[in-house]
């Protein structure tokens, strides 16, 4: 604080004889006049601030905020329950971006509740009865200045990251695109999507707890990055010894396996079907099921490592109808279907891990979590790109869609463990605590609105305490 402005602070506390505050927005300066009220709902004190005016080196220039003063009622039960949710991660969070955190979480409870563009942000918070509680600038230009900073600050985000990845020792791995049509964007770069579409797009890396069923990190990356060169980057970057990390096909390559075992990780690495390794023609011994559907499996020694070989009896009869089709429609030989029987139906799995081949297929089949995660993101990347035009930007918003996703598969958990998956969506739970309103009196006081039966049942099901 400089001299001028603690000598204003001094003279306004003598001549106002009251509790007074500076708080910093944006490049601005404000006074403020601080108490406390009770809050009969919650049954503690809470600090309120009240407005005087801008200071500035000549004085201060009094005003009001008729803006934030008309607002009498706030939305309070899906913000109340997503900032209880927010409380395991604020301390490492905390500790990365020191001076933003609170901005992150903002944006990451706003992405959560709704798709919000950037530019609509600051009007979306101003709903929540959080924007009483926490002081954030969600202005399009603060935001734009704190994106741009925050995507730039690679190593505190890794040091976020890192903290979620020492809690995990399953990992699911797997890379995906956004199209993008940005001139001014280095990361978007041409490269082959999922669908072998040569386009303009930038990939991002995402890497998904199986144990805890939540993301725990994400990384933007330039769009013409192939799948293996991405892992081994990450892999240089953190720490992920005695992780056992679960990849998809795409990563397959011959040199990998030996990056991973130099770095003493554990992997399970699902191979191409042309991959000359795999000896199809070996027996498989066991069997089991699977959601109803048979599985042939086995396995052989590969040097240090094995092959596990599963064939899945009715995806077998589709790939051979399918082919047969083929041929009587010219598309394919007969010469070609004898040669390819054999791999129909059949997944090869390399692994470093001595696991009964059951158990290698389960940890395998989790990525379906991360297929869904990777779905929710990129519906919702996918409607602000528009605004994304400089690198750092789009790292920083990558960031804050993570954040919003990590909200979005905890609450998913918290459905799973209680059997309501099925039964309602995410976003369903969230819409019926909206209707749970704080309201505030002209004589300062705060309580909430009635509850909606619909809330009670939710509230009483998750184990929620949003209602006193």
């Amino acid at each position: 604080m400089g001299n001028w402005l603690k000598s204003i602070l001094k003279r306004e506390r003598r001549k106002r004889g009251k509790a007074l505050e500076v708080k910093m927005i944006g490049k601005n300066t404000y006074l403020y006049e601080s108490t406390t009220i009770w809050v009969k709902g919650e049954k503690r004190r809470k600090k309120v601030s009240k407005y005087i005016g801008k200071i500035t080196p000549q004085g201060v220039i009094e005003g009001s905020r008729k803006k934030r003063d008309v607002r009498s009622i706030y939305e309070y039960g899906n913000a109340k329950f997503l900032i209880e949710i927010a409380q395991e991660i604020i301390p490492p969070l905390k500790e990365a971006f020191e001076l933003d955190w609170k901005e992150i979480i903002a944006m990451g409870i706003i992405r959560c509740l709704n798709s919000t563009p950037l530019r609509l942000m600051k009007s979306r918070w101003e709903k929540l009865y959080l924007s009483n509680e926490m002081e954030v600038s969600l202005s399009p230009n603060v935001l734009s200045e704190k994106l741009r900073f925050i995507g730039a600050n690679w190593d505190a985000q890794k040091k976020f990251f890192q903290y979620l990845l020492n809690g995990s020792k399953k990992l699911l791995f797997d890379l995906s695109s956004i199209v993008s049509s940005s001139e001014n964007l280095r990361l978007a770069e041409k490269g082959y999507n999922t669908r072998h579409i040569y386009l303009k797009q930038v990939n991002f890396l995402l890497i998904f707890s199986s144990q805890r069923r939540l993301p725990v990190a994400l990384k933007a990356l330039p769009g013409s990055l192939r799948d293996v060169k991405a892992l081994k980057n990450i892999i240089k970057e953190m720490d992920l010894s005695n992780h056992i990390v679960v990849l998809d096909r795409g990563f397959a390559s011959y040199y990998l396996p030996e990056l991973l075992g130099e770095r003493e990780i554990k992997f399970i690495l699902p191979l191409r079907r042309n991959f000359k390794i795999i000896k199809y023609e070996e027996r498989l011994n066991e069997l089991f099921s699977y959601r109803k559907r048979g599985i042939n499996c086995g396995r052989m020694r590969y040097g240090e490592m094995f092959i596990y070989l599963f064939e899945d009896v009715k995806l077998r009869a589709e790939e051979e109808t399918t082919f047969i089709e083929m041929i009587e429609e010219g598309r394919r030989k007969r010469a070609d279907f004898n040669r390819e029987r054999k791999k129909f139906g059949k997944i090869a799995i390399l692994s470093n891990i001595d696991l009964p081949a059951k158990e290698i297929y389960l940890l395998y089949k989790e990525r379906e979590d991360v297929e869904m995660a990777f779905d929710a993101m990129k519906n919702e990347l996918e409607n602000d790109k528009i605004y994304l035009s400089n690198d750092d930007a789009v790292r920083g918003y990558f960031f804050i869609s993570f954040i919003s996703l990590y909200f979005y598969f905890k609450i998913l958990e918290m459905m799973r463990e209680r059997g309501l998956v099925g039964k309602m969506s995410v976003n369903e739970i969230l819409f019926e605590l909206s209707n749970v309103y704080l309201v505030r009196y002209s004589d300062g006081e705060m309580g909430l609105s009635e509850i909606p039966k619909k809330v009670e049942e939710i509230n009483k099901i998750l184990g929620l305490k949003l209602i006193p």
